[in-house]
């Protein structure tokens, strides 16, 4: 928040010297990317039910993801949240296979669902299946990744927006 003393900045190169905005006014732009990669033969409810998991690990992994608590105008406290926008992409199996290659030459905070995960029921049996399967052979059906724009974005070459 700015107090009454803190300055205005000026709106970008150019702008008119009276033309001022304060920094709250100021479009976001972040250097990092948050992603989410659901393979495209995905039912409604396992794409929703993948996403779900998958950004749960990167608010413990990289914490600076997350933003500050809200509150709303009768002070009723909410939980954080995610700081900046969560894109959601899909691609195929071999998609999924590459960007997951990508994600892991790159050594970008990722997390993994594979298809494995829809018929167990808690977090001990999903790790047990993942650890069963090397990282070359997981039959992946999403997997979430943080980091620089760039790097993201070239980890998610050949995957399209989700619809």
């Amino acid at each position: 928040m700015r107090t009454e003393n803190e300055t205005e900045t000026e709106v970008g190169v150019g702008a008119d010297a009276g033309t001022r905005a304060r920094d709250e006014d100021m479009p976001v732009r972040f250097d990092t990317k948050i992603a989410v990669l659901l393979r495209d033969d995905l039912e409604p409810w396992q794409r929703l039910n993948v996403t779900a998991f998958l950004v749960s690990g990167l608010g413990t992994a990289s914490p600076e993801v997350i933003g500050e608590p809200y509150a709303d105008a009768d002070d009723t406290e909410y939980l954080p949240m995610f700081r900046q926008p969560v894109l959601v992409f899909q691609g195929t199996k071999e998609t999924l296979t590459a960007a997951h290659t990508r994600a892991l030459s790159r050594s970008l905070p990722r997390a993994v669902f594979t298809s494995d995960l829809f018929g167990t029921g808690n977090d001990r049996d999903n790790r047990a299946a993942v650890r069963t399967v090397g990282k070359d052979r997981l039959d992946l059906a999403g997997m979430a990744v943080y980091g620089p724009r760039n790097a993201v974005d070239k980890v998610l070459r050949g995957a399209r927006m989700h619809p």
